[in-house]
């Protein structure tokens, strides 16, 4: 250090400002100046870590490219959760004719008994002169049904028009290899009628101990019920002049056909 001699008591050649240095006598009286530098040292240090670990972040360069990752996760999101969704709407549904259906849609209402697509009424009937299930004549041992809706009127005044159509309405179920079955009101002797009809007086059915349905014994005109095995009734069909049911009889009976036993 080179002091000017001559100049100011404190003063340098060095142009420095004007200090007054202190030393203490007491090297004990300098902890709290030392422990200041070195708190003042620790927190340079972090703000150091602080803006390595954070600086990228709050730069342009990630800000972008965060945004951006954060938009692609909830569109993923969005569209796995529309996937799920759509694929649980779908469990439990079954095809039905190449068409999807609802497992638990509700049932379609069956048709009533007695008519097209509905079964039998299970009522007590006169079977052949004995009480019997009218569904009884029905059955995987037992041949089609079909069941010949007399009106009263054909009967009593043995009308001529009537009783020939009958007589082929019966013919036919033979032919067509069904058991053909005579239904009447209750009240008279019906072996006669089922012995001209090719029956030999059996294959009759009148009202028993409950009454048959309306359907089934106030007719008009005279109509035949084709009734499958199971006790479903398949077609129903009027008199017009007569009745070709042999062929509908013969796509509801099995392969295996074998000659009628009242046919003979």
């Amino acid at each position: 250090m080179h002091v000017n001699t001559g100049g100011d008591p404190g003063r340098d050649d060095y142009g420095l400002p004007p200090v007054d240095i202190e030393i203490p006598d007491d090297a004990r009286e300098l902890d709290r100046d030392v422990h200041a530098y070195y708190r003042e040292l620790r927190s340079r240090r972090r703000r150091v870590l602080a803006k390595k670990v954070y600086g990228p972040l709050a730069s342009d360069g990630m800000v972008l490219p965060l945004l951006a990752g954060c938009l692609a996760l909830t569109l993923l999101a969005a569209t796995l959760l529309t996937v799920f969704t759509v694929g649980q709407g779908t469990v439990g549904r079954r095809t039905v004719g190449g068409s999807v259906a609802h497992a638990h849609a509700p049932p379609a209402m069956s048709p009533p008994q007695g008519e097209v697509g509905g079964r039998l009424p299970d009522v007590v009937a006169l079977v052949d002169g004995q009480p019997k299930h009218l569904t009884a004549i029905t059955g995987p041992g037992n041949d089609v049904v079909v069941l010949a809706l007399i009106p009263s009127g054909c009967i009593q005044t043995a009308h001529a028009t009537c009783m020939n159509d009958l007589r082929e309405l019966t013919q036919e179920a033979l032919q067509g290899h069904a058991e053909p079955y005579l239904v009447t009101r209750r009240g008279g002797d019906m072996t006669l009628l089922s012995a001209q009809m090719g029956l030999r007086g059996w294959h009759t059915v009148q009202a028993g101990q409950t009454p048959l349905p309306a359907f089934y014994i106030n007719r008009t005109t005279l109509t035949a019920v084709l009734v499958r095995k199971d006790g479903s009734i398949a077609r129903l069909v009027a008199d017009r002049g007569g009745f070709q049911i042999t062929a509908q009889l013969q796509s509801l009976v099995s392969p295996n056909l074998k000659p009628h036993p009242g046919g003979k």
